[in-house]
């Protein structure tokens, strides 16, 4: 491991060395010399090793210009680049890009020094070869902060491109000089480029990329010799990259043919000329196909993120279908378990039923039975029918009940007393006990129809296809990498025709820009929110997903006090957002005060919002959680006031349940919505007032408990009042209600009290 890890760091230095010595060569008219320095100030940025990267530079420019004021150039951008290097890392202080500017500038000072002391014009190119590239610097810093830090994988921004390629101009500009007699490094480099560029991507690519490199020649001394033979070289290769490598290599070594003695582009050609383009077709075929592949996946980036794309709808639909298959099952067992119900007999079948049994215990071992149930049958029969209905409605029956026919005619009348106290109470707690199970029965018949009800919406939800954005994407990507913000991936879709969705792969460092959501807004034509952030599976990046914002948002304050003396409040409250860009306030009084209301409160409160988080229908949330509180052996009732509000249309779904009126107030008008109903847990049955109403922006909804509304004489009064004190702000508007609530009992709080007041304005 050690010697593979030490062969590595000879094979950089290697490549560095060569890469630093074409540059050295490399000229814009043979007097502007920007690109090597500047390639090596990028690559320390980049966190390339210094000790690797100084050195080969250094050694590389001696090669090219070992004169005294070459080598003392050098020395000069080296020890200008190093010692600050050093007390940065000395001192913990990272090196800021302006700083980095000014060192690559006074780098040249050497250059520049040799060049004023020699006269004329070299000094004013020495400081323009300075400046430039002290620029050119900056674009290569971005390509290889992009690379090193995202990898290949992902997209460069236009910036990064741009930088590429000036890269590979002036890497062509440094091979014109580098001839050995007929064989030409230019035309090696070049023509093994444009060969592996056509075969893992685009054909035009590399008809792009040839031009860049004709470019890079053209810039050196205005020759425009090499810019036409490497554009035929590129669509002469382009039509043969579906077919084997070797059909491309011979393409180009008839093109270079062609080119040569056909055309005599070339100053001078012959066989020998050959060489060069002949040994890169070569090497090109001999190189295995599975390092072309590996290549191939930078370029075909879009194709496979189509395919994942793909993959998602499939899924989407897979999904559909099994939650529709679920939905149907819960749906079935809802029906099972409602014709489980065992519904108690009516109440005159009860009495018959009860008397019925009095009298097999108590009449059929009597001497007397044929007199009173055959001669006085009818007389008998409606005694014992008014006994059993004053045990139903007393619980028992004593002799004050008795009437004096029975009296005078019954020797049994103990034993019927008894009879008729012990089987009532019995009835009534089997009963009771029946109507629990059923009631049991019917909590578990509405969960599992509430399950199907919200596995049927899911399915619907995944349904339609996802219509993916490639264009945005891309433009949010670039959009993003040029306010300075590492975007490695971006998805865009349109859930429907009014809301998009983007998800976007930032650093962590930019998770929290606020300027993300603003960018994408601009390019999406709509204002976007963040409504999600987790981490991304990459260490050091973040997933952020955002939205279309909906037409209004809102704001909500709460103000509350507990009732004098009690250690503390039985109201509770809810805020929570649940999906679809929907808002639930809500308000709960427990039964009384102190502890055992808060507990009481906090329960059901807790029950109603974890239904709602599961996507329950209000109406069946309200039912279940009424049906478990009536289950529990003591009496605790609860008074619900809840608020749904959409803030997509400013739809607000109000459900009352033994709570007070609320108010929804504006500048000009303020109106009640009606309260009633019975609290929870009072009987199972007990249906909610329900009311939907639009609001508006600028308008206040105003919800509160008992405490407040039992502090005013009435509803009106209560609505004169608020329209009194209107304000903007809603925490001012809830704490004046409560201290009028407090001063219309001399400052003291009759029971809890709680106020809720959210304010509803355009988004």
């Amino acid at each position: 491991m050690k010697f593979w890890g030490k062969f590595y760091f000879v094979f950089l230095a290697i490549i560095f060395l060569g890469l630093f010595f074409i540059l050295e060569n490399s000229s814009i008219a043979q007097v502007l010399s920007p690109f090597s320095f500047a390639m090596m100030f990028a690559l320390v940025w980049a966190n390339q090793k210094i000790w690797l990267v100084c050195p080969a530079y250094l050694v590389a420019s001696i090669i090219v210009d070992h004169s005294l004021q070459g080598i003392i150039s050098a020395l000069c951008c080296v020890v200008v680049l190093v010692i600050p290097y050093l007390l940065h890392y000395l001192y913990k202080k990272p090196i800021q890009v302006w700083e980095m500017i000014i060192y690559a500038v006074l780098s040249q000072a050497g250059k520049i020094g040799f060049s004023a002391a020699r006269g004329g014009n070299l000094v004013y190119y020495s400081v323009i070869s300075a400046i430039l590239g002290a620029i050119l610097m900056l674009g290569f810093m971005k390509l290889f902060e992009a690379i090193f830090v995202r990898g290949f994988s992902y997209r460069l921004s236009s910036i990064e491109l741009i930088a590429g390629g000036i890269i590979l101009v002036a890497l062509s500009s440094g091979l014109v000089p580098l001839d050995i007699n007929q064989f030409s490094f230019l035309k090696l480099f070049v023509s093994f480029m444009l060969l592996t560029i056509t075969y893992c991507s685009k054909n035009y690519y590399a008809v792009f990329i040839a031009a860049i490199f004709g470019f890079g020649t053209l810039i050196t001394d205005g020759n425009p010799v090499y810019f036409a033979p490497f554009m035929l070289w590129a669509i002469a290769i382009s039509p043969f990259k579906t077919y084997r490598k070797y059909f491309s290599a011979i393409a180009l070594i008839l093109a270079e043919i062609v080119v040569g003695f056909y055309f005599k582009l070339y100053y001078s050609f012959d066989w020998l000329s050959l060489l060069s383009t002949g040994v890169s077709a070569v090497i090109f075929v001999l190189i295995p196909d599975k390092v072309y592949f590996s290549v191939k996946s930078i370029f075909d980036l879009k194709g496979d993120r189509a395919a994942i794309k793909n993959v998602v709808n499939q899924n989407r639909e897979i999904l559909h279908r099994r939650l529709l298959s679920l939905s149907d099952v819960f749906g079935e067992m809802d029906k099972v378990f409602r014709g489980l119900v065992r519904k108690n007999l009516s109440e005159s079948d009860v009495k018959k039923l009860l008397r019925d049994e009095i009298i097999a215990k108590n009449c059929d071992a009597c001497p007397d039975r044929a007199r009173c149930h055959r001669t006085r049958q009818d007389e008998t029969i409606k005694v014992l029918d008014e006994l059993v209905s004053i045990a139903f409605e007393k619980g028992k029956v004593t002799l004050l009940d008795l009437p004096a026919y029975l009296n005078a005619n019954c020797g049994r009348v103990n034993g019927i007393i008894s009879s008729i106290s012990t089987l009532t109470r019995q009835y009534k707690s089997y009963s009771g006990m029946l109507s629990n199970i059923d009631t049991s029965k019917l909590l578990i018949a509405d969960q599992l129809k509430g399950i199907s009800t919200v596995m049927r919406n899911l399915s619907k939800e995944v349904d339609t296809e996802i219509a993916f954005d490639n264009a945005r994407e891309q433009k949010i990507m670039e959009e993003l990498l040029f306010n300075d913000i590492v975007c490695t991936d971006a998805i865009v879709y349109e859930k429907n025709s009014y809301m998009f969705e983007v998800a976007i792969i930032v650093r962590n460092s930019d998770s929290d820009q606020l300027k993300i959501p603003e960018i994408i807004g601009k390019i999406c034509k709509c204002k976007m929110v963040v409504y999600e952030k987790f981490p991304a599976t990459r260490p050091g990046y973040t997933t952020l997903s955002l939205k279309t914002s909906p037409k209004y948002d809102c704001v909500f304050a709460i103000s509350s006090n507990p009732k004098t003396g009690s250690p503390a409040s039985g109201d509770s409250h809810s805020i929570m957002r649940l999906d679809g860009d929907r808002f639930m306030f809500a308000l709960c009084d427990g039964m009384g005060s102190g502890e055992e209301a808060e507990k009481t409160s906090e329960t059901s409160m807790s029950l109603i919002e974890n239904f709602y988080k599961a996507g329950f229908d209000s109406d069946l949330v309200l039912s279940s959680v009424n049906k478990l509180l009536s289950l529990q052996k003591e009496e605790k009732f609860s008074a619900l006031d809840v608020c749904v509000l959409d803030l997509k249309n400013g739809v607000g779904d109000f459900i009352k349940m033994g709570a007070p009126c609320g108010i929804i107030m504006s500048e000009n008008e303020c109106k009640i919505v009606d309260g009633g109903s019975l609290p929870l847990g009072i009987i199972d049955k007990a249906p909610p007032v329900t009311k939907k109403l639009v609001v508006s922006s600028g308008d206040i909804i105003i919800l509160f408990t008992d405490g407040i509304a039992d502090s005013f004489a009435s509803d009106a009064d209560i609505q004169d009042f608020i329209k009194e004190s209107y304000s903007n702000n809603p925490q001012i508007i809830a704490d004046r209600i409560v201290e009028q609530a407090l001063a219309n009992n001399n400052g003291r709080a009759i029971d809890d009290m709680t106020v809720l007041a959210i304010k509803v304005f355009n988004n």
